[in-house]
């Protein structure tokens, strides 16, 4: 079984964005601020560089940039960070993780299956078993059946999670189905799955996951920080009403490519200077974003009178 990581992976992550000025740059001075923010507001931990910071847009060196910002703001929050590392070649991944981790408090990559290659699953366990004993921090391995074309299935994650440099599964495979049952129902502990697809994140802990990893804490941050905190304490009935309120703001922000409602969303309140995405992902209607405030504000209301009932 996979040995206890050197930080408590478990709880809520929320893989950050990466902001754009209007010119189309990194703006690292709306990275901070969001950061900040969204430590400040309850979340474990962050994670730069996954798929909703649009790693495959930026260069090595803006790459770079924006995990010694987010390592800087969680040192100093004494929170982790992980970074998204992953790519479709294990020697490349390798040298990813070596980029964003040295000289960093970085505490693990986040891996995703190798993508659009197919690679068979014998394969891919290979892979994150190369990429471990090669990496100098541990792996969060990343299963999204759906981006990359290839997944796993519970007996290859079960495998996975007897290397002790694996310490946990981003599991996002669009519900809640056998293979993730199985897998629950068969680890110990030392190795943790946290569920990838937001709409899940109560039903996942309540059969046996320890956290998320979810974009839609972008915003409500404070509700998803309390329904996750209230679902790993067996607190369903509370857990699911809270998930209730945000399931609107969940299917809504969604409603377009992610990250781009979010960002817009983002920029609409100031918490980041723009809404720009690095093409070919473009910017969200007004349509949407205006959608995703309105029902933010109505869930936070009720997930405020649902967490303190004197203010009902």
């Amino acid at each position: 079984m996979a040995s206890s990581p050197t930080f408590d992976v478990r709880g809520l992550w929320v893989p950050i964005v990466t902001p754009f000025d209007a010119a189309g740059e990194v703006d690292l001075a709306s990275l901070e601020r969001l950061g900040i923010q969204l430590l400040t507001s309850g979340v474990d931990g962050l994670i730069a560089l996954g798929t909703t910071g649009e790693p495959a847009t930026l260069s090595r060196d803006e790459r770079r940039r924006v995990v010694e910002v987010c390592d800087r703001i969680c040192r100093d929050a004494g929170k982790p960070l992980m970074v998204g590392a992953g790519t479709n070649s294990t020697q490349g991944t390798m040298e990813e993780i070596h980029l964003l981790s040295d000289g960093t408090g970085v505490r693990a990559a986040l891996v995703v299956v190798p993508y659009y290659t197919r690679p068979s699953e014998a394969a891919i366990v290979e892979h994150f078993e190369a990429v471990a004993a090669a990496s100098a921090i541990p792996l969060l391995a990343y299963n999204i059946p759906y981006r990359t074309g290839r997944g796993l299935g519970a007996s290859s994650l079960l495998e996975l999670a007897q290397h002790p440099r694996i310490i946990g599964l981003k599991q996002a495979v669009g519900g809640l189905d056998l293979d993730t049952l199985q897998l629950l129902a068969g680890i110990g502990t030392g190795f943790e799955v946290l569920c990838g697809d937001d709409a899940f994140i109560t039903p996942t802990i309540a059969m046996g996951g320890t956290g998320a990893i979810a974009a839609a804490a972008h915003l409500c941050t404070g509700g998803f920080v309390s329904m996750t905190n209230a679902a790993r304490a067996e607190d369903m009935s509370l857990a699911t009403a809270i998930a209730a309120e945000l399931l609107p703001v969940v299917v809504a922000g969604f409603s377009e490519p992610s990250p781009a409602v979010w960002k817009g969303v983002l920029a609409s309140i100031g918490t980041i200077g723009a809404d720009r995405l690095r093409r070919p992902m473009v910017e969200a209607s007004l349509d949407s974003v205006a959608r995703v405030l309105a029902l933010a504000e109505k869930a936070t209301r009720a997930i405020d009178r649902l967490c303190d009932p004197s203010l009902a």
